[in-house]
Order: C-alpha cells, then structure tokens, then sequence
C-alpha cells in the first residue's frame, strides 16, 4: 500500500513536470529567439520538432512498453527528457536545438503514455486519471511564473531548463526505486505463443474504436490549445479589453480547467452520471460557453464564457483516456493509450495554427466560431465511438483473438 501511494505521488509529479515545461514555453520564447536571431515563425518550428516527436511515439511506444515493462519505459521517457532539457540549457547550435526538442517530446510522450497505463489499470482509475491530469494543469499553471521569476532575478533563459532538469532527477530515481520491473518471458513455449500474438501496434490500428477516440481528442486538444493561445489577442484586438485583465481571463481559462479535472469527476461519480453522460455534459458546455462569449462580448460575459469553457473542457481529455480499458481489450490498452496520447497531440501543431490562419484572413472574432466548429466535431466523433457499445466490445474481443 505505501509503494502504491508513492508510484501515485510520482506519477501526479511528472505531470506536473511536463506541465510546467509546456507553460513556461510561452515566457522564454522571446528571450530564445533573441539570443539566437530568428524571428517568431523560425522559433515557432520547435512547437513542430516537439510534435513530431510526440507523433513518432505512436508508432513505438506500445512495442517498447511491452518489451521492456512500465519501470524501464517511464525510465527511458523521463532519461529523454531530463538529458533534453540539460543539452538546452547550455545553449545549443539552432540545429541541435530543434533535434533535442525532438527526444523531448518523445521522453514527454513516454512519460505521459506509461503513467496513463499505470493509473488507468487501478480501482477508481476515473477519479484518479482526472486528478492526474490536474496536476498538469497545475505545472502549466506554475510554469509561467517560474520562468518569470527567473528572468526577473536575470538568470537567462536557458537556466529555466537547468531547473527542469533537476527537478527530473529525483523523479527518475523515484520511479527506479518505486516501480516494479517487468521481466520478460523466459519459458520457451510461453515465448513461441507469444510470438504468434499480432503485433501489439498493428492489432490496435485494426480496431475502428480507437481511430474513433483518437480523433475525438484530436479535435479536444484543437479546442483547448487554439483558445489557450488564442483567447488573449481575441480579447484585446476583438473585444477591446485591457492587457491586465484579459490575462486575467485567460488565466481564469486556465484555472477554470484545472479546477474541472479535480471536481467534475467526482461530482458525476456522486450523482452516478455516467462517464460517456458526464462527456456529453461536458462537450454541451463548451458549446454554451463558446456561444457566451461570441454573441454577449460585453460586461463580464467573456471571463464567465472563457472560465466556464475551461470548466467543462477539464475532464473531457483524462475521462475519455480512463474509458479506454471499456472499449479495449487488456492486451492492447496500453498501446491504444500511447496512440491515441501521440496522435492527439497533432492538435497542437495543426488547430492553433488554422485558428491563426483564419484569423490572417477574416480576423481575430473568428476564434469563437472556430472553436464552436471543433465542439460539434468532438461530439459527432464521441458519439460514433459510443454509439454501439455491444459492437465496440465484439471489436476488442477480434482484436485479442487476432
């Protein structure tokens, strides 16, 4: 029981690791593209290595994690990421910059698959999955005024990383001593039967479900990382509001999503609303806000709209990723979480990025229907996966049998 309270503890730790590196990112941007000359769209491509990085999982992850076991794969994520965020603090060439963004985002998304493996394999997974996903948004909270105290105390920007790999040391020795190793198969006949398996990847590819729940987050993460980036130049350049408290309202955005992944959960599990039910609520709600702030864009209604945007978005993400097992069977859980983990994360290179380009060509006010578009999508793709859960269930058995 205590060796289990401690792997709890470690994993809601390396979210929070990960969420302070993505939201002190925006802080030390400035600073990183002047130091090394480029301009905004140049610095922007290490969002792009990242996510290629995360992509790239995909196609790996389910094979490692089976061969090496949970302790050796959360081992190699955070080594990735620990040694990534050490070779950028000394001021890498340009070049190796974007490469070593690369392993980080790889080490990010091993980090974030083998923990979501972890939790959602434990009694009450649900509760404990939107909690562990709360404390990324804790770090994501925490990191932009780590890395501004920093700056402030004038350390440069590149000693924000030094601390980050710091912090990765004790939580790599923690999940070195706190987990079990896996050991591999010794027995020659259980090894035989286990090579006439399928291959784990190409088994979880197979299964429509997990295409289908894949791009419901694909779609999920477009909503909350396009209004993440966006919300501030909508608000002052659409709505005319001051600098103050439009940050204000993003950070209530912020804080707002936050506070649904450690509440929301828990409240459905009181009034037993299901988790698809509590899904559908959810996606409602974002609708409703989104509508909130585009059609009332005065007063208080836009900080109402983006908080209780952010509520509801909070709970989507860790909720879908817990139902997984429902719809899976056991052998290809942990594959079907690293790629729909991996595949979602495209949302952060393509969404925010079309949000900026309808923004170019039609303006900033674009953003509240944008983000009305991509609500209608995840409901659509959330009831395709749903909709039919005895065929769901004879889709997984296929898949174990294949």
């Amino acid at each position: 029981m205590k060796h289990a309270r401690i792997r709890i503890i470690l994993a809601f730790l390396g979210f929070v690791l990960i969420g302070v590196n993505s939201g002190a990112l925006g802080v030390v941007l400035p600073n990183m593209g002047a130091y090394y000359g480029v301009d905004k769209s140049t610095i922007s491509l290490i969002f792009l290595t990242s996510s290629v990085g995360y992509f790239f999982s995909a196609f790996t992850s389910s094979l490692i994690l089976e061969r090496i076991g949970l302790r050796n794969f959360l081992a190699l994520g955070l080594l990735a990421f620990l040694l990534g965020t050490l070779t950028v603090s000394i001021k890498p060439p340009f070049s190796l910059l974007l490469v070593t963004r690369f392993f980080m985002g790889v080490g990010m998304a091993f980090i974030e698959t083998g923990l979501n493996a972890y939790v959602v394999a434990l009694p009450r997974h649900t509760t404990l999955m939107n909690s562990l996903h709360a404390f990324y948004g804790a770090g994501a909270l925490l990191g932009p005024f780590i890395a501004a105290a920093a700056l402030s105390l004038n350390w440069q920007w590149n000693s924000v990383y030094l601390i980050w790999t710091l912090l990765s040391v004790p939580l790599l020795l923690g999940v070195m001593l706190a987990f079990e190793a896996q050991a591999v198969p010794v027995n020659t006949g259980e090894r035989s039967r286990e090579e006439k398996k399928e291959n784990i990847l190409l088994g979880v590819l197979k299964l429509p479900v997990v295409w289908c729940i894949s791009l419901f987050l694909l779609f999920y993460v477009g909503v909350e990382v396009s209004l993440g980036n966006w919300s501030y130049s909508f608000l002052v350049e659409s709505l005319h509001q001051q600098t103050f408290f439009a940050s204000a309202i993003v950070s209530g955005y912020w804080l707002g999503l936050t506070l649904g992944r450690f509440t929301l959960s828990a409240l459905a599990e009181q009034i037993h609303l299901s988790n698809v039910g509590l899904i559908y609520l959810c996606i409602v709600g974002v609708f409703s806000g989104a509508l909130v702030v585009w059609l009332l864009p005065f007063g208080l209604f836009p900080a109402l709209g983006f908080c209780f945007i952010g509520l509801s978005l909070g709970p989507i993400y860790p909720t879908a990723v817990a139902l997984v097992p429902n719809i899976v069977n056991t052998r290809f859980v942990a594959g079907a979480i690293g790629f729909l983990v991996s595949l979602s994360i495209l949302g952060i290179a393509i969404f925010p990025w079309l949000a900026g380009l309808l923004a170019q060509i039609v303006g900033i006010w674009s953003l509240l229907p944008y983000t009305v578009v991509l609500a209608v999508l995840m409901a659509l793709f959330w009831w395709v996966t749903f909709r039919k859960p005895r065929k769901l269930a004879e889709e997984a058995l296929v898949g174990e049998s294949a």
